[in-house]
């Protein structure tokens, strides 16, 4: 089985699209977007994606830009519902070093679906230590998706822990083909499973 996602839009949203410098109501958790985007346009500005090591290095370079932005272990955490709860610390730890791995897996092949996009962000909600971020991303053909980041503060730092991308949420997403695997067969599959597609 293969973990499907319907996250390009989410994840070239974060990692490589232009931002169009407009926002309505702009606060911290928008700006934190904003931030991380605009770095990492300029990395794909400059970036040569010839060969496997070009590649390679404008992957880490991105890396070093959305990790920050990202609770890996909240939306891990997330991502696997009450199973999580039955987890001892040892496997909680190599479940949410595995589900990064195949995140970063994810977005690393959307690199060469940038083709001059713009991120419009239209508004944001903050409720005490939780936020919106509402944005839109306009194609070249003028086509128009919605992309939600929700965020939450972690030692004082905004972080994202799910992205909805045309209503559909990556955690939830994950979360629904997860629980199928593990009713199907045991948490070590899924593990096993989610170990190959992120090598």
């Amino acid at each position: 089985m293969k973990f499907k996602t319907r996250l390009s839009l989410s994840m070239v949203a974060v990692s490589i699209l232009v931002c169009s410098g407009k926002a309505a109501n702009a606060g911290e958790p928008t700006e934190a977007i904003r931030g991380a985007v605009n770095q990492g346009v300029e990395i794909l500005k400059n970036a040569k994606l010839d060969n496997q090591k070009q590649r390679a290095q404008v992957i880490d370079q991105l890396r070093q830009v959305v990790y920050p932005l990202f609770d890996f272990n909240e939306m891990a955490m997330r991502s696997l519902g009450a199973n999580w709860r039955r987890l001892n610390p040892q496997q909680r730890k190599e479940f949410v070093s595995t589900f990064t791995a195949l995140l970063e897996k994810t977005y690393a092949n959307q690199i060469d679906l940038y083709n001059g996009q713009q991120v419009i962000y239209t508004g944001e909600t903050v409720d005490g230590d939780y936020a919106q971020v509402n944005s839109r991303i306009i194609d070249k053909n003028g086509q128009t998706y919605s992309v939600v980041y929700k965020l939450h503060r972690v030692d004082g730092k905004w972080r994202i822990y799910d992205v909805v991308a045309e209503n559909i949420s990556l955690v939830n997403n994950y979360r629904a083909q997860f629980n199928r695997v593990i009713a199907k067969s045991s948490f070590e599959e899924l593990l096993k499973m989610m170990k190959q597609q992120a090598s």
